[in-house]
């Protein structure tokens, strides 16, 4: 039975506590702490498998990272973590993540993550688990790379696909997004001397989306500061929210000019390579998930993907939440990753 709520005096107290923690930086939340192991890498690429006792679900499935955030908001804390609930629903959990690219990878292009990178995690992953086909997860940025894998390498063993909160139609991305369409911005006036689209203009972008967020969650969080819970939450996900990362010149020039000014994932044909991949050519069974009051990734821009790509198995989920509301917070927890499990375990075996 839930404890009744503290009274005035207690929270005034509480509120102090913590405010006063949260002004001495003495309150980072621990995030990450699912045990994991390292199976395989190249270069910043990281195959990372977690630990588990309960597997019963096949084939294994694979979460592919973002290039823009740290994956650390998959497992953000004990309890609220979206990799150890699928750990604890008996699914065998990789993750594909990459470290913060330096110099050397300023000149990477898409091609370099969904013909090298990917692909060849996939195969370790086949090898690691011991299986023949694998079930692939992209967040954000990396549903894009999942996306242009599943169309451009028709061979590889993927049994389904799932995006979540992934940019489809460009138009509908806002302000920073609009500024590269029409060209009152290139991709090289945000590219610094390393090569890289340093990670405090991604912020600034992600910021210019919703100018007064910050000021009505630190409102949000100051009303709080008494409940323990959502003290620790809220800082764990601002912490990761402006803990960015820089980007790879040569992949952003592309953004720019393949997914941007062309809007190619919504017209359903793609230049990649020496040639370009269509969207109608995935086949496999396609979740799209995408969420309602999401600023990042607006659902405007996502839902368009539910009927480009050309499986006969489609679904989507939509929620009532913005950009990590499938792994983090209330709705993560009630809506989205129960739907996500029913629908991972609709295409899975049971071993």
């Amino acid at each position: 039975m839930a404890s009744p709520p503290p009274g005035l005096i207690e929270r005034q107290i509480l509120r102090t506590r913590n405010g006063l923690a949260y002004l001495a930086g003495a309150n980072r939340p621990a995030m990450a702490q699912t045990p994991r192991d390292l199976v395989w890498k190249r270069d910043k690429a990281r195959l990372w498998r977690y630990r588990s006792d309960a597997r019963r679900f096949r084939p294994p499935v694979l979460i592919v990272h973002s290039l823009v955030s740290k994956s650390y908001i998959l497992d953000l804390l004990p309890g609220t973590s979206m990799i150890g609930y699928l750990l604890g629903e008996g699914f065998d959990v990789f993750l594909l993540d990459w470290v913060p690219p330096d110099p050397a990878d300023a000149e990477n292009t898409l091609e370099t993550y969904v013909d090298e990178y990917i692909p060849a995690a996939i195969g370790a992953l086949l090898e690691e688990a011991d299986a023949d086909e694998l079930t692939l997860i992209g967040y954000c940025f990396g549903g894009v790379l999942t996306l242009l894998l599943a169309a451009a390498h028709p061979e590889l063993p993927v049994r389904s696909l799932m995006v979540m909160a992934t940019p489809c139609d460009y138009r509908e991305m806002g302000f920073m997004s609009n500024m590269f369409r029409s060209r009152r911005l290139a991709a090289d006036d945000v590219i610094d001397e390393t090569g890289l689209v340093p990670a405090n203009a991604l912020d600034e972008g992600f910021q210019s989306l919703k100018p007064t967020e910050y000021v009505t969650q630190r409102v949000n969080f100051f009303q709080n500061l008494w409940n323990d819970e959502f003290v620790e939450g809220f800082l764990a996900i601002a912490f990761w929210a402006r803990d960015q990362v820089s980007f790879p010149g040569g992949v952003f020039r592309q953004t720019v000019e393949r997914l941007i000014r062309r809007n190619g994932l919504y017209e359903g044909v793609i230049a990649h390579g020496r040639g370009e991949v269509r969207l109608k050519d995935i086949r496999c069974p396609f979740l799209n998930a995408y969420a309602e009051q999401d600023t990042i990734t607006p659902a405007a821009s996502s839902e368009p993907l539910t009927r480009l790509v050309g499986s006969d198995d489609v679904s989507e989920l939509r929620l009532e939440s913005g950009h990590i509301g499938f792994v983090a917070g209330r709705q993560a927890a009630k809506v989205a990753r129960p739907q996500i499990r029913d629908w991972l375990a609709g295409h899975s075996d049971r071993s």
